[in-house]
């Protein structure tokens, strides 16, 4: 015997101390969920989420070539999985017309070309994963499934569409008001929260207000300069004015990360030397020197018995709650994809494109297309090499993300941004650095800073080019 093997007595060790274990991964592992319906339709849930949203895109399989045909047999599979079920959970089963649409789903699929790059995925999310979605939420509200995760309730079981706003919140936008659900105190918080945003009161010098920076009329954002002045009015903030439109979808805020709350994020605003430099017992100091605040407020006090005074945490709350509203707006995309309306073959295209060839989703993901993905409980960043200005000379000099998180792979990341409305928020980039669309488009195709000559490491973007035509470009535009 080799004198590196196991003799006998040690194999027996081995083996007891393998038994051992058995029951210890009995009582928590997955075999035990996996004794109740709750655990398959809450993974057929995020199953239907990552169809959607990733498996189509490349995020999860590097190699293009393998993409759909990796899907074609997933889906194959899964419907054993299925089958196998209904078999072991006749209490709970998937209904037959559930089954006929994932068998319809499954042949749509096998009909499509191998070719990634000619993949249909506005007819597959449209017409049969939004859908067995919708089934699925209504089986998992029918069948009183429950879950010992939290994760698990992210996600808003009564929610009938993927594209439907109410599909998650990654933010509390009520913020202390956050029992309130009165329809007429909401209104009179919001009145006010529109008030405070356009209120210079809140500054320092008393010249300054959210509004400043994040126009309503310019989306919440700034679309006059790549950065916004400084409280001195003088020298420019380093990074641009991102939009407040759909802030809510984000778990992590600023460009950076920095906050994981809205009024968190506000207060950093308002208190900033550099934005409106003014110290939080001022801020409420100035606030309840007016009389409509004041009287406002005193009201408001009743639905937050955890806060006896009037704090800052009320004035930030009402500005998030005014602002926050803005989100909730469908899209003609949307509406496609709820199949209320019809959507025109260019933005089909470009979306197909934008899934596909582009590579845009593999960052930007379905249905925010922010840097939020299922089961939307976390917010990704990036390195895409942004240049100091679109000379491509050198890198900008904005370290991102790691000057909160330091780390290798943080270096020069910033949070993925939603691209809803970006056709009227530019300038674009953290640093302002491009002023439309097209410039932002032809920086992705030439695969980033590395692609455009710039030296960077830990670029997470692709430095290939993405061989983008004119017809191409034109059609992402269009989406």
């Amino acid at each position: 015997m080799d004198e590196d093997e196991p003799n006998k007595d040690q194999l027996s060790d081995l083996i007891r101390s393998s038994v051992g274990v058995i029951s210890v991964y009995n009582a928590d592992s997955i075999t035990n969920l996996l004794k109740s319906k709750d655990h398959f339709y809450l993974c057929n849930r995020l199953f239907l989420l990552n169809l959607a949203a990733i498996y189509t895109t490349g995020f999860e399989c590097p190699d293009t070539a393998q993409i759909i045909p990796e899907l074609k047999h997933m889906l194959v599979s899964t419907y054993d999985i299925y089958t196998a079920f209904n078999q072991s959970f006749e209490n709970a089963v998937l209904p037959q017309n559930y089954l006929d649409l994932y068998k319809k789903t499954v042949a749509f699929v096998g009909k499509q070309n191998n070719n990634y790059l000619q993949f249909d995925h506005f007819s597959f999310i449209k017409d049969y994963i939004n859908p067995l979605f919708s089934f699925n939420q209504k089986l998992i509200r029918d069948y009183n499934v429950v879950s010992k995760s939290n994760v698990d309730y992210s996600l808003n079981k009564n929610n009938v569409s993927i594209f439907n706003k109410d599909l998650y919140r990654a933010q509390n936008a009520k913020g202390i008001f956050l029992r309130v659900n009165d329809k007429e105190t909401l209104a009179e918080i919001e009145k006010i929260g529109k008030l405070l945003f356009y209120d210079p009161l809140l500054s320092g010098n008393n010249l300054r207000s959210c509004a400043s920076c994040h126009n309503p009329r310019q989306y919440f954002t700034d679309t006059s300069q790549t950065t916004a002045l400084q409280f001195d009015r003088k020298n420019k903030l380093t990074r641009n004015a991102p939009s407040l439109l759909s802030a809510e979808y984000n778990h992590l805020l600023m460009l950076d990360g920095k906050h994981i709350s809205l009024q968190n994020q506000a207060k950093d605003v308002i208190t900033n030397n550099t934005e409106m430099a003014c110290s939080e017992s001022d801020i409420v100091e100035k606030v309840l020197s007016c009389n409509e605040y004041k009287t406002a407020f005193k009201k408001f006090l009743k639905f937050t018995p955890q806060e006896p005074q009037i704090t800052v945490e009320h004035i930030s709350s009402a500005i998030t709650y005014y602002y926050s509203r803005f989100g909730h707006f469908y899209s003609p995309f949307d509406k496609a994809m709820n199949q209320t309306e019809t959507l025109n073959e260019d933005a089909k295209n470009g979306f197909n494109l934008f899934m596909g060839k582009a590579q845009c989703a593999t960052c930007h993901f379905v249905p925010q297309f922010n840097g939020v993905k299922p089961p939307y409980v976390g917010s990704e960043f990036e390195v895409l090499g942004v240049a100091k200005d679109t000379t491509y000379r050198l890198l900008s000099e904005d370290k991102g993300r790691f000057g909160i998180n330091p780390a290798i792979e943080t270096d020069h990341a910033f949070r993925t941004g939603s691209i809803r409305n970006a056709d009227y928020t530019k300038p674009y980039m953290h640093n302002g650095s491009m002023s439309n669309l097209s410039q932002v488009i032809d920086f992705y195709n030439a695969g980033g800073g590395v692609g455009k000559g710039l030296k960077v490491d830990n670029q997470t973007l692709s430095a290939d080019s993405l061989h983008l035509t004119n017809s191409d470009k034109k059609q992402l535009l269009a989406f």
